[in-house]
């Protein structure tokens, strides 16, 4: 089943960079992801879909190294640095935090590493008890902007700031009535409870990272009770939202490698069978698949990058599973 997986994974990553990886403005030396099929130039700039889109080729490495690939995660990485005018950050904190977790991944750029560290440093304030802001100057606190963050200070080795924002988020953004997150909080004190799948993600993959095992399971349950159906996890729409599945799958396989049996167990059968789902109802064409925006049942493809990153991240999660622990079932 190992191979069955990587081979799956390695016709999403085909697809995808057939579909949407690019030279930006015809520049030599440089990539980038279209944000949508059929897309011509870069004029949308979608700064964290090309991080995810680093993280997904630099799991394809993980999978199987070439100099190929290593050609290509560098032309990305100059591509986003030409696109973003010559400097690495941005006002978004989560979207800086995204591209620091893919650049720490795929080896070097320690100036961006370190630029990007300061500036995440920098939205961190005790206003609400703590935790960083979801963009400079704004007046909202998130999971999506301190749970990247943490996971990413955790592996610059600074596990006492990623704890406490790990330790904000559990204080601060968890549904007392099912262990799930919601998304943020305003200065002024509401909470906006929406269930997003990749704040969960974003809180299994910190307290992963900081081996906090009794929340990673806690919200690991919490996502089979309340948020997948029959394990399958469910699509956030197109745009943004069709990246946040995939992120809960990432960090569920992460999760799931680190577990104990019985959690362990029921993070990967959220894998195995989110990426059996994504699997079965694609849509094949002469370009290779398309996946869709809802997992568990035929729908239309997504024509966004990011639906299709959702898609190649989650067969790249199961594959994973399948390589490092066997733990690939015959049936899902």
């Amino acid at each position: 089943m190992a191979g069955q997986w990587a081979a799956r994974a390695a016709i999403a990553e085909e697809a995808v960079r057939g579909r949407f990886v690019r030279r930006v403005f015809a520049l030599p030396g440089t990539r980038l992801g279209l944000p949508r099929v059929g897309g011509r130039v870069h004029l949308r700039w979608n700064y964290w879909w090309q991080a995810h889109l680093l993280d997904c080729l630099v799991d394809a490495r993980l999978r199987e190294a070439s100099e190929e690939r290593e050609r290509v995660i560098a032309a990305l990485v100059r591509g986003i640095r030409v696109r973003n005018f010559g400097v690495w950050t941005n006002s978004y904190y989560d979207d800086m935090a995204w591209l620091g977790l893919a650049l720490q991944r795929a080896g070097g750029a320690e100036g961006a590493l370190s630029a990007i560290e300061a500036r995440l440093r920098s939205g961190w304030t005790e206003d609400l008890g703590g935790g960083i802001w979801w963009r400079r100057g704004d007046t909202f606190k998130n999971v999506p902007a301190n749970g990247p963050a943490a996971i990413f200070l955790a592996r610059r080795g600074d596990h006492e700031w990623a704890r406490a924002a790990l330790d904000w988020m559990d204080r601060t953004l968890v549904d007392p009535d099912t262990g799930l997150l919601w998304d943020g909080v305003y200065l002024g004190g509401e909470v906006v409870k929406t269930i997003y799948t990749y704040c969960q993600g974003v809180f299994i993959g910190a307290a992963t990272e900081l081996s906090t095992s009794d929340l990673v399971a806690r919200t690991v349950r919490a996502v089979k009770r309340y948020v997948a159906t029959a394990h399958v996890l469910p699509g956030q729409g197109s745009g943004d939202g069709g990246l946040f599945a995939g992120i809960l799958a990432r960090y569920l396989a992460q999760s799931a490698l680190r577990l104990p049996d019985a959690e362990g167990d029921t993070a990967r059968r959220l894998v195995f069978a989110s990426a059996e789902a994504v699997w079965r109802h694609r849509v094949i064409t002469q370009d290779g698949p398309l996946f869709g925006v809802e997992w568990g049942s035929a729908s239309d493809p997504g024509v966004d990058l990011s639906v299709q990153l959702s898609a190649w991240m989650t067969l790249e999660a199961a594959a994973l599973l399948a390589r490092v622990d066997g733990s690939a079932p015959d049936r899902v």
